[in-house]
Order: C-alpha cells, then structure tokens, then sequence
C-alpha cells in the first residue's frame, strides 16, 4: 500500500460491476438511475460498512474484560460477529444463495 500521496488528493475511481459479481449489492444500486445518485449510494455503504468495521473491532478489543474463559470469550465474540456479518448482508439461515 502507498502511503506517501498526500491526504487530500481526490480518489478516482472506474467501477464495473455486473449482477453475479454481488447481486444483493447489484439490485440495490441499480434502483438508481442516474451515475450520481448510484455513486452517493455507494459511498454511503462504504462509509456505513467501515464504522461497523470499526465498531466489531472495539467489540473484540473490548474482549479480554468479558469474564469467560479466554477461549470460550473469543469463540462467542466469533460467532457474534459473523452472526452480525449475515445481518448486515441479509443472508438466509438456511444457506441457501441467489440463484
């Protein structure tokens, strides 16, 4: 990763994306017709995906003062989180995907 390229320069980005790529992700953006309106949607998932981010991560920094054993506190914090990674992506229980 390059660090050195100064904060404030603008990021560019070309993104092509079809429906098998991602489709939950696909039908949610194509609600918008217009290329602005699909960039802001964009943008708003990203930032609202990185504070859950950061928010599992003070979760599981918050680990060690759960009085459980230190395994059984980890394995719960696992669950807990991929529990909330199915949420957020709205996967069914029963495994099964978009066909």
């Amino acid at each position: 990763m390059n660090t050195t390229q100064p904060a404030t320069e603008p990021i560019r980005l070309l993104f092509e994306m079809q429906r098998d790529d991602n489709p939950r992700l696909y039908d949610d953006l194509v609600r918008f017709n217009k290329g602005p309106k699909r960039v802001n949607r964009l943008r708003f998932l990203a930032h609202e995906g990185l504070m859950a981010q950061r928010w599992l991560e003070q979760g599981l920094a918050l680990a060690p003062q759960i009085q459980l054993p230190r395994a059984e506190a980890t394995n719960r914090i696992n669950v807990q989180a991929a529990r909330q990674t199915n949420q957020a992506f709205d996967l069914p229980e029963d495994g099964e995907g978009d066909a």
